[in-house]
């Protein structure tokens, strides 16, 4: 007789759960729902979107006038939407993978070279475990040591992660929320899904700067719809000045982001480094206006957006480095392009 009572609530407690886990939470990362996210993001685009074309008669009768004007909108919220996606599914690289591929690296270089393994060449088997992803390494790990203390330099000791368990890299940070090691890592992103990394920063900025520019041109559209001369309800008009006050919200926002990380990309520093930066053992006692991993404007921008590969490993400069960016511009340094 209490089995049978028991049986309902459970039944119960586990609908509610599978009901709950559809709806995004961000305060609980358990109960976060990545693809509620999503389902919640492409929801406020087409709402945003279908009422702007449902009350705005006008933009419809342009279409017929000047077709390039709204299907050009139109491809740009096609383009954000693919640009979201493109994003929260690519990786911002993990150490497990650049552990992987120095691995295959390691292998095809000895097989197009004939050459048996060596202390040089010394293989490293990576065995990942789906419930404990980074725990379970086997085999010899000396060349990805070997090129950790490489990047290093300056220090005779690793750095291993204490849950992954794996060498880290300068520059690099465990990520809770998605339970490995991130290639300069620059934060979780909650809205995408994802951690922003060095794989993935890249597309990160484009979609925050097609989001802005979107934002920015419905506002345009709502802006004209409430200055034209027509008749409308009165409730038309509240629901168009709702939308547009949360939108106001939302470009203010999104703005400051794209700002904010055109600073990291110009400096080339991530979110984390910039925030932690007493706490990096390798960035204590660096005054805070010298970047210590900035090549200059122009490469950095070259290096971010054309030269930017998966698993890139930059080492720590050296000390006659430090010294020479800290050092304070001159008139000479500015006809040198020292800042490029």
């Amino acid at each position: 007789m209490i089995m049978d009572v028991c049986r309902p609530r459970d039944f119960l407690d586990r609908t509610m759960d599978r009901y709950v886990r559809l709806f995004p939470c961000l305060s609980d990362p358990a109960r976060r729902s990545s693809s509620g996210l999503k389902v919640a993001l492409v929801m406020l685009h087409l709402v945003y979107v279908g009422l702007l074309f449902a009350f705005d008669r006008h933009l419809i009768e342009e279409a017929e006038t000047r077709p390039w004007y709204t299907a050009s909108y139109l491809l740009l919220v096609v383009a954000t939407l693919i640009q979201y996606f493109l994003t929260s599914c690519s990786s911002p690289g993990y150490v497990l993978d650049a552990m992987r591929a120095s691995n295959e690296k390691d292998i095809a270089f000895r097989k197009a070279s004939k050459q048996p393994a060596s202390s040089k060449n010394v293989d490293v088997v990576v065995t990942i475990d789906r419930n404990q992803v980074g725990k379970n390494v086997q085999g010899d790990l000396t060349s990805w040591t070997k090129i950790v203390i490489a990047v290093f330099s300056l220090f005779c000791r690793n750095f291993t992660c204490s849950y992954c368990h794996v060498e880290q890299p300068p520059r690099t940070k465990h990520c809770h929320d998605c339970d490995r090691c991130v290639l300069q890592f620059d934060h979780h992103c909650v809205w995408l899904g994802t951690c922003i990394g060095q794989g993935n920063h890249c597309r990160f900025w484009w979609y925050i700067f097609e989001e802005t520019t979107l934002c920015l041109w419905t506002g345009i559209l709502f802006i004209s719809y409430l200055k034209a001369d027509i008749v409308r309800a009165w409730w038309n008009a509240a629901i168009v000045i709702m939308l547009l006050i949360t939108l106001s919200i939302a470009l203010i926002f999104l703005l400051l982001l794209l700002l904010f990380h055109s600073y990291l990309v110009l400096t080339n520093q991530t979110t984390y480094e910039l925030v932690r930066r007493r706490r990096i053992f390798y960035l204590r006692g660096i005054p805070e206006r010298v970047f210590p991993f900035s090549k200059g404007v122009c490469h950095n921008l070259y290096d971010f957006c054309c030269h930017r590969s998966v698993y890139q490993l930059e080492p720590l400069p050296s000390v006659q480095a430090l010294e020479e960016r800290s050092r304070p511009y001159t008139c000479s340094d500015l006809l040198r392009c020292r800042c490029c």
